[in-house]
């Protein structure tokens, strides 16, 4: 199965030491399903709001190093407490939910629990606070620097024009020129052209 679901202290073996014990209490305050995926390409978390007799669900990627997992879980309790105060009345990221996002973000900026770059990274943005994450692209970048490190997995921006690179289902692309924000690629078995985002990690072909 996809999901795993652990008791909350488990909670601490994916966290930064000193965010467990606030995280934990958000998460029972809000009386949150929090669950642990699989890692998924298109998002790093997600939240549904309660209804009936089913608690509010929040799910992060469980391959996530700590600060990225923390951030994650930041962005989908402040969807939580948006839908608390306004319910469906305003939009997924708008003015409402960035308030929201900011001051708790802004709360555990205050805890001195992250490293100097990705500190100086989240405070840069919280003037205009992206929708995602994944669409910071300077965040994910330096994010990036605390992940386990595969071998032969690139960032698309880092690989030379002309190089060949594989996805996780096996098809293969070969990288083309940038076109504004992403790069166009030919998926190399059909010819057909795709846009990736500089900061999509792919596996480069020897």
């Amino acid at each position: 199965m996809p999901k795993q679901e652990f008791p909350l202290t488990y909670l601490q073996h994916y966290l930064p030491e000193a965010a467990a014990s606030p995280v934990l209490a958000l998460l029972q305050q809000y009386k949150v399903h929090l669950t642990i995926t699989r890692e998924r390409k298109s998002v790093l978390g997600d939240y549904r709001h309660a209804h009936q007799h089913a608690a509010h669900r929040i799910s992060v990627n469980g391959n996530l190093n700590p600060y990225a997992f923390l951030i994650t879980l930041v962005h989908e309790l402040a969807h939580l407490v948006t839908f608390l105060q306004y319910g469906n009345r305003v939009q997924a990221h708008g003015r409402e939910w960035k308030q929201v996002y900011r001051m708790l973000l802004t709360r555990f900026l205050e805890m001195h629990i992250f490293p100097a770059d990705i500190l100086a990274s989240l405070q840069s943005s919280l003037h205009n606070l992206p929708a995602s994450s994944c669409a910071d692209e300077g965040l994910m970048r330096v994010l990036r620097r605390y992940d386990k490190k595969e071998e032969g997995m690139l960032l698309v921006e880092e690989l030379p024009e002309g190089a060949l690179f594989v996805l996780d289902d096996g098809k293969i692309f070969k990288k083309g020129q940038r076109l504004r924000k992403r790069f166009q690629c030919t998926e190399v078995k059909t010819g057909k052209l795709y846009l990736f985002s500089p900061i999509y990690e792919v596996k480069k072909v020897s």
